[in-house]
């Protein structure tokens, strides 16, 4: 028997996974589904990368009774616009299956478009919070007669200032309480007041990180010189298929990628900025490996999820811890290694010391150059050893 089948998924959700190719359900799928398909609120707690969209699209497609309404009665609230294109790829197929449909709203795109669509009417809505609420007040949605409703990516919901629009949303539906799907990489701070506020005695779901992950995702700190740091990315990037690399700044993302352009590497940047359709594109060449690299700021980061990404690069330190795992958690996964570089200014120093710290990574800062060839294999990097004279 399929194995999503003996979790209560029906046969059309089953047929349409196969027809995806996809067999075995994610820890967090396997956890989740047998609550959330029986109407239980549900707080699921995993990575990055671990299947949480599908973990709540099969719950979605199969509750929703088609043709009940032409107003939106599933609700998914993500916290960027390209995460809301990833989630609309997922969940499309299985609505299709079982006769729903799905219209993606988030802002950086004309509103037009979205109303249009909105007024022939829609099962489930994919938005950003910003944008729905546009859409509410202007009549163009309305969320009365919403059944589910899912928060995913809830912590960085949090980090990016957007828990206050989450928020209003939410108290729309008070007074009707519809089944709650929260899931998040973390449950605590200002996510847990949102589980406390909204959520119905939920089951709560933990995938906990596998040892071998930690073993595969190999950590350095390279100690560079302002001057020669583009070309320490460049000569990392020249040794593997896919990297991925993060800075603080839209500014810095476009002149990063301008420099790695003239040093010979295939090279785009994506951030807030850029026209949708040109985040899109990058993001699809980069996916299908016509470019080596991504420049990313992190909140454009957000909706990517590519498989196979060797390297990130923090170009710029995280401002903290948490945005190390989140930035760190594009690589090593789906069962395969990866390498995290976070390059150290010689005033940065003490800053990445405390957050090495704080993540229990005792692996040294090493100085390197551009010339370097242990720039070609940064697993086997190890501090150079002084030769006796």
């Amino acid at each position: 028997m399929n194995p999503f089948a003996e979790l209560g998924v029906a046969p059309q959700l089953v047929s349409a996974l196969e027809r995806q190719g996809i067999a075995e359900p994610f820890p967090i799928q396997a956890m989740t589904l047998l609550d959330s398909l029986a109407g239980r609120d549900v707080c699921g707690q995993a990575r990055t990368g671990s299947g949480k969209t599908l973990a709540f699209s099969l719950p979605l497609a199969q509750r929703l009774k088609p043709g009940a309404s032409d107003k939106p009665r599933g609700l998914v609230l993500v916290p960027t616009r390209e995460l809301a294109v990833q989630v609309n790829a997922v969940l499309r197929p299985l609505a299709k299956a079982v006769g729903l449909r799905v219209v993606p709203v988030y802002g950086g795109v004309s509103m037009e478009p979205q109303k249009t669509a909105a007024r022939r009417g829609v099962d489930i809505i994919v938005a950003t919070p910003g944008r729905l609420i546009d859409l509410d007040r202007q009549g163009f949605v309305k969320l009365d007669e919403v059944e589910i409703a899912v928060i995913d990516e809830a912590d960085r919901m949090a980090d990016m200032g957007f828990l206050p629009q989450v928020e209003h949303l939410l108290r729309r539906f008070r007074d009707r309480r519809p089944q709650y799907m929260l899931f998040s990489a973390t449950l605590d701070g200002q996510v847990g007041r949102l589980v406390r506020s909204y959520l119905n005695d939920p089951v709560r779901h933990e995938v906990a990180p596998e040892p071998q992950a930690e073993v595969e995702m190999t950590h350095r700190f390279l100690a560079v010189h302002h001057l020669d740091r583009v070309l320490v990315a460049a000569a990392i990037a020249r040794s593997a298929e896919r990297t991925l690399v993060f800075v603080r700044t839209k500014r810095g993302a476009d002149r990063l990628a301008r420099q790695l352009v003239r040093e010979g590497v295939r090279t785009a940047a994506i951030h807030g900025d850029l026209r949708q359709s040109a985040r899109e594109r990058a993001l699809k060449e980069f996916s299908d490996g016509k470019l080596q690299v991504l420049v990313a700021t992190d909140v454009a980061a957000r909706g990517i999820h590519v498989d196979e990404i060797d390297v990130v690069i923090h170009f710029d330190p995280p401002e903290d811890y948490k945005a190390y795992v989140h930035r760190s958690g594009r690589t090593a996964r789906a069962g395969k290694g990866g390498i995290v570089a976070t390059f150290v200014l010689w005033d940065q120093v003490l800053e990445v010391e405390r957050l090495k710290r704080h993540l229990r990574l005792a692996d040294p800062i090493i100085e390197v150059f551009s010339n370097d060839p242990r720039l070609a294999n940064l697993t086997g990097l190890v501090p150079a050893v002084p030769t006796a004279s």
